[in-house]
């Protein structure tokens, strides 16, 4: 926590805070009336904690994983206050998530031994894939690492432009070709050059289809692979990124990924416009893959770092 504090600053939690306003409004609004006039938490309390941890998209499963640890702790304790119930519940919470074993991403450094650090980018279109790739190569950059980009989305248009807008608003340099080239060949070129010019970190966007899983599935093995040319052991990531406003229907697109490729680390986006930020609980848990971003605004600066128990604390945690 005080390696973690250091770079999570007053204003990184303010942001946080905000982003996750309507869930927490939500949720709370829905927990007060569950603990109205009761000392002790019983049957009643739970079933009104299981439909506000569901409206919140924590989903069902996860839902009930959390009630059956309350239970266990209330059977075990004997006796549980309703004013103890927040701080079990950010407990239990916080043992649910899966963290990930390397932090170099805390503070946008690169793990030892990998340069350039290759980050393959999956995701639909329209989860704010681009924008995260975008504020991805902002920060890199700040930290003082040489980024580039590869623009292998080459089924969309504007996705190579949408892209090419972020390399100029960043200063970070992108590889790219005609809409309708071949993505793995982008790849290749990008990895090629990132080793040309000492990079970093490379980060390579990639298309987001659904459609056909077959046929994704063999974009990316094949993208893969004529990455694992130039650099045997690359990529070192393969970064997830869903929209968390949508709820469930993330769920479902991180069922279809995991079902595609390997997916080592998640980002979510658009938390501030939503009542549904539980949806990240649902899918850190059901996959258990760590969320190490979380996109809660426009601005570059807006992608933070995940912490689960910043997030806990932010989400679940009871106004004084």
């Amino acid at each position: 926590m005080n390696f973690f504090g250091k770079l999570f600053g007053k204003k990184e939690k303010e942001s946080l805070d905000q982003g996750l306003q309507k869930t927490k409004e939500n949720f709370f609004t829905k927990i007060t009336k569950a603990i109205a006039g009761k000392s002790t938490v019983d049957e009643e309390v739970l079933d009104q904690l299981e439909e506000a941890l569901i409206g919140a998209d924590v989903g069902l499963d996860t839902t009930i994983e959390i009630i059956k640890r309350i239970e266990d702790r209330v059977a075990r304790d004997k006796y549980v206050n309703t004013s103890e119930l927040n701080s079990i519940l950010q407990d239990e919470i916080r043992e649910m998530l899966v963290v990930s074993p390397e932090n170099s991403y805390k503070d946008f450094s690169t793990p030892a031994g990998k340069k350039p650090y290759v980050i393959l980018v999956v995701g639909v279109n329209g989860v704010g894939k681009t924008t995260t790739i975008g504020k991805l190569a902002y920060n890199f950059s700040k930290a003082g690492r040489n980024v580039l980009l590869g623009a292998a989305d080459t089924f969309r248009a504007a996705a190579v432009d949408q892209l090419t807008i972020w390399s100029e608003r960043t200063g970070v340099p992108i590889v790219k070709q005609p809409m309708g080239s071949d993505p793995g060949a982008v790849a290749f070129d990008t990895v090629q050059s990132g080793l040309a010019r000492g990079s970093d970190v490379i980060i390579i966007d990639t298309a987001g289809r659904l459609h056909n899983k077959i046929y994704l599935m063999e974009e990316l093995g094949k993208i893969k692979r004529v990455i694992q040319k130039v650099i045997p052991d690359a990529p070192h990531e393969v970064l997830l990124v869903l929209d968390g406003s949508t709820g469930q229907n993330a769920v479902e697109q991180a069922k279809q990924f995991t079902a595609a490729t390997d997916v080592t680390a998640l980002a979510i986006t658009k938390l501030d416009g939503t009542a549904k930020g539980g949806v990240v609980l649902a899918i850190a848990n059901q996959f258990k893959i760590p969320v190490k971003f979380i996109g809660v605004g426009e601005k570059m600066e807006d992608l933070l770092i995940f912490d689960k128990h910043e997030f806990v604390d932010s989400l679940f945690k009871l106004e004084e």
